[in-house]
């Protein structure tokens, strides 16, 4: 049996014979392996190659960007209407009596629209009437009662300075004669007291003159006050006694009568509204984020029949509604004469100015900062490579360019929402 064993080669193993075969078969068939692999790469290669699409380049809109002054606006759609309204309110407590126009019709400043009536007003009126001639009639007794007794002070002043003259050169010729020896010392002493009796008594008076002449005018100043405070009231009745004949005060359309015939109203009660056609303004919506920056005095413009017409912002509403801002602009030249109230417009207001921007044009519509991404052109034009962009303010005149581009860029500003899913673009 050890015999038999000794005799097996490795030779005669069939075993053996076909792990030989199949180590042969393997390094015969591993070029051809790489061979297959390598093309398979390269055919992998220039089919991804040939799926990047083609676009034409002519259909695609391409701006490039700038650096500069960029102006920045705010723009809003709204409508005219009249710089000046004015309601007509009731001066007193009235009756309604007649009605002579309705809403929409064209008034002048002495254009008639109502007439009311008050009896106890026309009461009040003649009492008025009375009491100020009364108080003027009184004014004028005082003033010559006054001055008949200026004329008796100034009277008797000028007969105590006569008096005291008199007795001065007396009292000069006693004392003369008396240094002469010829007239008596008593006569000279008698004298010279009368002559500074008459003397003090002249200043008095004077001094009295005076004091009286101010109660005269202090006297007349309140008698003054008291004419006028009645011709005051004289007058506020006449006022609402015309005032019962109610007016529109102002060139334009009667817009509303907020009263009935026939109805009591109490003083102050809103009659009529009345607006002037001479002037308009815009009023224009702003959204309210960039409404912000909007400040009263800024310059505006507002296109009205397709004509520039340059103004400024005069009010700007506090508080948003539905999400917009109301802004008022005044026009500073002459307005089109064509120009009717609720006509729509739109408004561009200047609110600032961004020197050394980077920015594109104003071909698209975004928000300001927001992070985009846009297809950039090579410097060849060949093809177009996606790239983020991060924006900064956005105005109608451009859009600030924040990080992602620089001057010189050319970046396609079209809407290339059929090419969302490529980031490469090959250009013809």
């Amino acid at each position: 049996m050890n015999t038999m064993q000794t005799d097996q080669t490795p030779e005669s193993n069939p075993k053996a014979k076909r792990l030989r075969a199949k180590s042969r078969l393997l390094w015969l068939s591993l070029p051809v392996l790489v061979l297959v692999a390598a093309f398979a790469f390269t055919f992998g290669t220039s089919r991804l190659k040939s799926a990047t699409p083609v676009v034409d380049r002519s259909a695609l809109l391409i701006e490039t960007v700038q650096r500069g002054s960029l102006v920045r606006h705010v723009r809003g759609a709204g409508e005219l209407i009249p710089e000046d309204t004015r309601w007509l309110a009731a001066a007193t407590d009235a009756h309604v009596d007649q009605i002579f126009l309705r809403a929409g019709a064209r008034v002048q400043p002495d254009t008639v629209i109502m007439q009311l009536s008050n009896p106890d007003l026309d009461r009040q009126c003649k009492d008025a009437e009375l009491s100020t001639k009364k108080a003027e009639a009184e004014l004028a007794n005082l003033r010559v009662q006054l001055q008949e007794q200026l004329l008796n002070e100034h009277a008797l002043e000028a007969q105590l300075e006569s008096d005291a003259t008199e007795a001065r050169l007396q009292a000069e010729r006693d004392e003369a004669l008396f240094k002469q020896g010829i007239g008596s010392s008593m006569n000279a002493k008698i004298s010279r007291s009368r002559a500074d009796s008459l003397a003090t008594r002249l200043k008095i008076e004077k001094e009295k003159l005076a004091i009286a002449e101010e109660a005269r005018q202090s006297q007349l100043a309140a008698k003054q006050a008291e004419v006028a405070q009645v011709q005051a009231l004289y007058e506020l009745r006449t006022h609402q006694k015309e005032a019962l004949l109610v007016r529109a005060g102002i060139s334009g359309i009667l817009e509303e009568v907020s009263v009935g015939l026939g109805q009591q109203i109490s003083a102050g009660t809103n009659l009529a509204r009345v607006t002037s056609s001479e002037r308009l303004m815009a009023r224009i919506r702003i959204p309210e984020p960039e409404a912000r920056d909007v400040q009263v005095r800024q310059k505006a413009q507002i296109a009205v029949q397709d004509k520039a017409v340059a103004g400024h912002v005069a009010r700007v509403e506090r508080a948003a509604q539905n999400g917009s801002v109301d802004v008022d602009v005044k026009v500073d030249s002459a307005q089109p004469s064509s120009v009717r109230p609720e006509q729509a417009v739109d408004g561009s207001i200047e609110v600032g100015r961004i020197l050394n921007a980077v920015y594109l044009p104003p071909d698209i519509r975004v928000q300001s900062g927001a992070n985009i991404s846009l297809f950039k052109v090579s410097a060849d034009g060949t093809q177009a490579d996606r790239v983020n962009v991060h924006l900064g303010r956005v105005s109608p005149d451009g859009v600030e360019i924040v990080g992602g581009l620089v001057p010189g860029d050319r970046v396609i500003v079209s809407d290339m929402s059929t090419w969302k899913r490529y980031d490469h673009l090959r250009l013809q």
